[in-house]
């Protein structure tokens, strides 16, 4: 059995009334994330660089936190740069980028993506970039590698995709699409955000040139992550003052620096998976596997379990359209659920269920182009059920239980 109650201890906003079904948009943070945070305001709001000992001090605890960071998503030195969001990180890399790149050179976008991820490479139309739109397929609400195939050229510089649609929860293969770009001789652009709350990240084993993770989601502060592979980093031109060299990994990347006391607090994450990981033994993938790697497994089977009733129940109700993959395959979705309901807006089923204390959200989720596709109205959108390991088997109880009261028959 997954210990659930030990995980749950470890978050304090957890001790509450609500059960809280919109963790793709947020988690809420580590007790570890917390107390670093205030401990480094406390003893430690100083300037970084300096010879006196509480300087030296503060500075080694905000490269702790880029340590942490290398070691969660197995980055090498220097390849993790940090910053306040992923939808800024994409920004900065885009225009570093594009320096080193040529009128009628060309980008492949999705249509399924965050916008963090669409909207910074489509910009790029405006300075004589070529972007191509490699579309999700109305079947599956997935994309396909025969799409990507058709769409890549010798032109082609860089494409960004999805590792996980935030909207309807369904796995890629990225290594197959890295692959795949890399031998067309071009750079690939992984959004991991949705995947990295509920599975180990390893950027070796994905392929990946560049990849992100929004860390407020993986149970830590308002920061984002962009992993780049060292030569692709170097490639791309500073977004720094002119005077920090070119060579200078991550900081090129990270104009005026990071938070420095968001930054220190990111330990408390790499700990708490591998006490997390430490509870749960199990000989089928323990064996050679890293406490991270025994977390993340662990949080995998505890979530189908959990998301299995939920799905059950949705495909038993006639007036709902699920979005995505219909069965608990832990191997091709993570427990992020979206459907709509003929006759009732979307935005009707959160506003019922904030009556039985369940949070649930509707909308686009910034995912504002898949939404259009689907011929959904992006503003009222679909209803957006988001699981974490931190969920009980009781609260999916509760919620199919309002659901059953509020759902048409």
């Amino acid at each position: 059995m997954f210990d659930v109650e030990f995980a749950r201890a470890q978050f304090p906003a957890l001790a509450t009334p609500w059960a809280l079904f919109d963790n793709a948009g947020g988690s809420v943070p580590l007790r570890g994330v917390i107390e670093r945070t205030a401990h480094y305001m406390s003893t430690m709001a100083v300037q970084l660089g300096a010879s006196y000992d509480l300087s030296r001090d503060a500075a080694e605890a905000v490269a702790a936190g880029h340590r942490a960071m290398e070691r969660l998503v197995g980055a090498d030195p220097g390849e993790v740069v940090l910053g306040p969001s992923t939808t800024v990180l994409v920004q900065q890399l885009a225009t570093a980028l594009r320096a080193t790149w040529h009128a009628g050179d060309e980008v492949i976008v999705t249509n399924l993506d965050h916008e963090a991820n669409i909207g910074a490479w489509r910009a790029l139309e405006a300075t004589g970039i070529v972007v191509r739109e490699w579309c999700f397929r109305p079947d599956t609400h997935a994309l396909h590698t025969e799409d990507l195939e058709a769409l890549l050229s010798p032109r082609t510089r860089l494409v960004a995709f999805t590792h996980v649609s935030n909207v309807v929860g369904t796995i890629h293969d990225v290594r197959v699409w890295t692959d795949l770009v890399r031998a067309a001789g071009a750079l690939s652009c992984v959004d991991g955000v949705a995947f990295a709350p509920h599975r180990r990240v390893d950027v070796g084993e994905l392929g990946a040139d560049f990849y992100l993770v929004s860390l407020y989601k993986v149970f830590g502060p308002h920061i984002g992550l962009l992993f780049g592979r060292r030569e692709a980093l170097l490639a791309g031109r500073s977004r720094n003052h002119f005077f920090l060299g070119e060579d200078q990994l991550p900081y090129k990347y990270e104009p005026g620096g990071v938070c420095h006391e968001l930054v220190a607090s990111l330990p408390a994450i790499v700990e708490y998976l591998e006490a997390l990981g430490a509870r749960r033994l199990h000989a089928e993938y323990a064996r050679g596997a890293t406490l991270i790697e025994r977390a993340f497994a662990a949080a995998a089977e505890h979530e189908a379990e959990l998301v299995a009733p939920l799905l059950e129940f949705l495909g038993s109700r006639r007036c709902v359209r699920l979005w995505g993959e219909p069965r608990p395959d832990a191997t091709r979705r993570v427990p992020t659920v979206a459907f709509t309901v003929d006759g009732l807006v979307s935005a009707a089923v959160p506003r019922a269920l904030d009556a039985r204390r369940v949070a649930v959200r509707h909308g686009h989720f910034y995912a504002y182009r898949a939404l259009r596709a689907f011929g959904l109205e992006p503003d009222d959108g679909l209803v957006r059920i988001s699981m974490l390991h931190t969920n009980t088997p009781d609260e999916v109880s509760q919620l199919i239980r309002a659901l059953d009261e509020v759902l048409p028959r």
